[in-house]
């Protein structure tokens, strides 16, 4: 086995070549390959015995399973909020591993330096400013994760509890209050031991919106007077990409005591465009923020970013203390400040990305997302067979059948869209009706794949 290595070794530049040659193929036949994936899945092979070597491995992996493979990363590809990877990105991201950098620490690396540099293009980027400092992390479930970690730890000093030492249960309840919250906040309120019933749904501002009503928001904060209480922010949810107002959430804090946590996990990047950089004013006030970076600034899969006011805190729940690690100082090292200790060099796929297109070219990739999901707004509205369920407000088109909107009828529906090989969208419910959702957020989407979704959509609900 070691000559196997070693002869790889020796032929690395062959086997990056085609490997390189493969990807290369993948990447620029991206747009014409079928959205979803066709045809059954392949059975299970036993686990191999002998090395078949690196080319070996390449030509079983192309033959076998890259067919495959979805085409997500590409320009019809709509469902969930899913970005592409940008050509300076995948090379970010090949270079990150071919350096295989551990971010736990410096390590004799100058690579903790390079995140943290990316970090402060970042907040600079969503308009926060110095007093907030993140931190890298798997996507915005972990974000998110990570910032009710440290509101959690914050009503414990409030109550005098080192939540960190003595647990959740020595903290007793604490209410979370939202008004569309993402799954992935019950989720994390259920790793934390905050529990997910002491999430609290607040009332809604009426008609087809999913931001919270403030003045609701304030009397429920009134009711919980003397309790800490974490309030998660919306800024663009996942259905219609409705916004709180983060401003007037904010101005409760003068008469209430909260830990406002803001889920802008794609939201944030309205930021970057001046025509909506209004929905997430306010954004700056927030204690802690979760942005998903594998989702608009169009890297690979994963990367989010996780900021908050409060890294003192943020180092009390995560600092790992051991005789070969040390303890975290006056700029603590990552391992401090997330989950995980080892970690990869997340950074380098977005700091190649904002390097090469910049501000501007990642405010365009925004722009033209907007635009193509009101053309296909419009598009859908122009059709017998379907009906919009809410305004298109930035990048998500929510829609359903104009007729017995049923969870089985626009289940089929879904289901005829993705075997066309044409695109792919994800379903929904909104205001009680199912649906789906068609999410732009790829680089690559152009008017004509709008064109081709359109048509699509037309032949499946006619």
């Amino acid at each position: 086995m070691h000559r196997m290595l070693a002869g790889d070794l020796s032929r690395l530049p062959e086997l990056l070549q085609a490997a390189r040659d493969l990807a290369a193929r993948e990447v620029t036949g991206l747009a014409e390959r079928p959205v979803a994936a066709p045809g059954p899945v392949p059975g299970r092979d036993p686990l191999p015995e002998g090395g078949a070597g690196g080319d070996g491995a390449l030509a079983r992996f192309a033959e076998r399973w890259a067919p495959g493979f979805s085409g997500s990363a590409g320009p019809r590809y709509l469902g969930f909020v899913t970005g592409g990877a940008t050509p300076a990105a995948v090379a970010g991201d090949w270079l990150t591993s071919a350096f295989d950098q551990n971010l736990s620490g410096a390590g004799g690396s100058w690579a903790q330096e390079l995140e943290r540099e990316t970090v402060a293009w970042l907040r600079e980027l969503f308009g926060l400013g110095e007093a907030h400092s993140g931190a890298f992390v798997t996507g915005a479930t972990m974000s998110n994760t990570v910032g009710l970690a440290i509101g959690r730890e914050w009503a414990g000093e409030r109550l005098g509890v080192d939540v960190s030492r003595a647990g959740a249960a020595a903290l007793g309840p604490v209410d979370v209050l939202s008004g569309s919250p993402h799954s992935s906040i019950t989720k994390a309120m259920s790793v934390l031991g905050l529990g997910r019933d002491r999430l609290r749904k607040v009332p809604l501002l009426p008609g087809d919106r999913e931001a919270v009503d403030v003045t609701a928001l304030e009397a429920a904060l009134a009711e919980r007077a003397g309790r800490p209480v974490i309030v998660v922010a919306n800024a663009g949810t996942v259905n219609t990409v409705d916004f709180d107002d983060l401003r007037a959430i904010a101005a409760l804090r003068q008469r209430y005591d909260f830990w406002l946590h803001v889920d802008a996990a794609f939201g944030a990047f309205a930021a970057l465009s001046p025509e909506h950089a209004a929905l997430v004013d306010g954004l700056d006030a927030a204690d802690s923020v979760c942005v998903d970076l594998h989702k608009w600034l169009n890297v690979p899969y994963d990367a989010a970013v996780q900021f908050t006011r409060r890294r003192d805190l943020q180092v009390a729940v995560f600092h790992n203390a051991s005789p070969y690690l040390g303890l975290p100082g006056g700029e603590p090292e990552f391992l401090h400040l997330t989950p995980e200790n080892s970690r990869r060099l997340r950074a380098l796929p977005a700091w190649f990305s904002l390097v090469a297109y910049g501000r501007s070219g990642h405010r365009e990739i925004v722009e033209r997302n907007v635009s193509l999901a009101r053309r296909l707004g419009a598009g859908i509205d122009e059709l017998p067979g379907l009906r919009l369920l809410a305004p298109v407000r930035l990048n998500v088109v929510c829609f359903t059948l104009a007729a017995d909107p049923s969870r089985e009828r626009v289940a089929a529906l879904a289901r005829e869209v993705a075997a066309s090989g044409e695109a792919y969208v994800t379903p929904t419910v909104f205001g009680g009706v199912p649906g789906l959702r068609a999410a732009f957020s790829n680089w690559r989407t152009t008017e004509a794949d709008t064109e081709r979704v359109l048509r699509v959509l037309a032949a499946a609900s006619g």
